[in-house]
């Protein structure tokens, strides 16, 4: 039975356990100045140890601030939002323009049994803004409210009008009788197989560059001459002993097993207990991770697309992501692909069927898929063009580094290495090539591009709301364009590159029809 969260004028604090995890997030925030305080002082015999204590004292008055100047209200309209204490602000969200909520939990929210609430309006994502953070109320709560402003049916706005002016302690408001759980049905869940594609994920390169910097931001604040420790010393002196070949051997070495590693830990973090459910109201629900648990929804009359996405290392071992093109969300960045993930990096097999199951008009057959539909070429100017163009950027890096060489006197070996690189090169502008393609199948524009990270996008024609046509000087002498399909959706625009000018024209014509006849007809009379 789904409670249904009871509406009310009145302002309300978050959860009161939120005063264990405020201050304590405080101090992790400034630990590096406060171990920094505490090491300068140690090392010339000061009282650093005391300034720390005090630091610590101020995070956590300022922690339990934050709860104390804090307080939300949700009425039959708005949801809103209350900090500050010498600057008071309020944030205020529409109950209408509400497109997702995420709850989060992290390992302490988890402990306490507590969950942030993210409101999101899928404007302003790229900075935050149109965005409602509440931190943190009880995990019942926080779900009851994800289902209420996502799912809020006739009777529960009823029950909610009628008490405007209920108690923040009154009960919830339970639905009619007779109703029931909404169904749902599991479309994919993480199988122990797919950690094998953490590591191809490189997401412990993050890792490697957060412990970098920690480390340099409290070298820097504790003045500490890391040359003087003990373990570091007998590191850099049995390090300097080695050939040069043998130190790069071993860094590269060293680097690849702890990325490898770093990136598998993450992974299984990140997307541990995954799934991916539909419901009955029209949704589909994402959850996943261990230690911080997320929850994310997206309704199906939003979406727009998929992408399914195959960086260079995951395409070796034939792995995928798979991402929702969709109005109302954070556009996919970085490892976990924001809040439109769909799957995680998963076999490329697993992918196309969750996409295939998630496209609303879809055809079962594989050569009218928009997921496996066959691809249309570009042609000999677009291979001409990447090639042109992976040698004219090779060839001004050579010849940068000759001429750095000649009067700056560069190590001859940086050239000499550029030069052997160019068989690579080759291969990168043949794959780039080889990654080009488009369709138009079931109602989608369908269309794919890159090497490094391969990605192919099928867009409902429907949700396409413009064509921009661009062609650039050397384009022009090609007699190609690039198509830009333009959308609410996702990045809000999706290319179909290098396409020769004509084949552009007649997808933008195809895909929606007499939206570009005016046009057309006058760039007839034109010629």
């Amino acid at each position: 039975m789904i409670d249904v969260i009871e509406t009310t004028s009145t302002w309300r604090r978050l959860s009161p356990r939120m005063l264990v995890i405020h201050p304590f997030q405080e101090v992790v925030r400034a630990a590096p100045a406060l171990l920094g305080l505490l090491v300068a002082g140690s090392s010339s015999g000061g009282k650093g140890h005391l300034w720390s204590v005090a630091g610590v004292a101020l995070m956590v008055v300022l922690g339990m601030l934050r709860w104390f100047t804090t307080t939300y209200r949700i009425t039959p309209e708005h949801v809103q939002v209350r900090r500050g204490l010498l600057t008071r602000k309020v944030v205020t969200v529409p109950r209408d323009r509400v497109r997702t909520v995420d709850v989060t939990s992290h390992v302490l929210h988890r402990v306490l049994g507590l969950a942030r609430v993210e409101v999101g309006t899928g404007t302003s994502e790229r900075r935050h803004e149109g965005r409602l953070k509440l931190d943190a109320l009880t995990a019942a709560e926080a779900a009851r409210l994800r289902v209420e402003l996502l799912h809020r049916s006739p009777a529960a706005a009823v029950a909610a009008t009628a008490s405007p002016t209920a108690s923040p302690t009154a009960a919830p408001v339970a639905p009619p009788a007779g109703s029931t759980p909404a169904a749902e049905t599991e479309l994919a869940r993480m199988r122990p197989e797919w950690v094998r594609f953490g590591p191809f994920t490189m997401s412990g390169l993050v890792t490697v560059g957060v412990v970098a910097g920690f480390v340099s931001r409290l070298v820097s604040e504790g003045n500490v001459d890391l040359g003087r420790v003990g373990p570091v010393q007998e590191t850099l002196r049995w390090f300097t002993a080695m050939s040069l070949p043998l130190e790069i051997a071993t860094v590269v070495l060293v680097l690849v097993v702890f990325v490898s590693v770093a990136s598998t830990l993450g992974y299984v973090l990140a997307f541990g207990n995954f799934r991916l459910t539909r419901h009955a109201e029209g949704t589909l629900h994402v959850t996943r991770g261990l230690l911080t648990t997320r929850a994310t929804t997206i309704e199906e009359r939003r979406l727009r697309g998929v992408e399914v996405s195959e960086p260079l290392l995951l395409r070796a071992v034939r792995g995928a992501r798979l991402s929702a093109v969709t109005t109302g969300l954070r556009s996919a960045q970085g490892s976990q692909r924001g809040g439109s993930m769909l799957l995680p990096p998963a076999p490329r097999a697993d992918a196309v069927s969750v996409a295939r199951l998630v496209l609303p008009r879809a055809s079962a057959i594989p050569e009218a898929s928009p997921v496996t539909a066959g691809l249309t070429t570009h042609g000999p100017a677009a291979l001409r063009r990447r090639f042109t163009r992976a040698y004219g950027v090779h060839a001004l890096v050579l010849a940068a580094l000759l001429a750095l060489w000649w009067w700056a006197g560069l190590p001859s070996w940086t050239w000499l290495t550029t030069a052997a690189l160019l068989p690579l090169t080759a291969l990168l502008a043949a794959d780039r090539y080889r990654s080009l393609g488009h369709a138009l199948t079931s109602g989608y524009l369908v269309t794919r591009w890159g090497s490094l990270a391969r990605r192919r996008v099928a867009l409902e024609c429907d949700g396409v709301i413009g064509w921009n046509i661009e062609r650039s000087f050397f384009q022009r002498r090609a007699r190609l364009a690039t198509l830009t399909a333009t959308t609410a959706a996702g990045k809000q625009g999706y290319q179909v590159r290098d396409v020769d000018l004509a084949e552009a024209l007649r997808l933008a014509a195809a895909g929606t029809p007499g939206l570009l006849d005016p046009f057309l007809v006058e760039a007839q009379h034109v010629s």
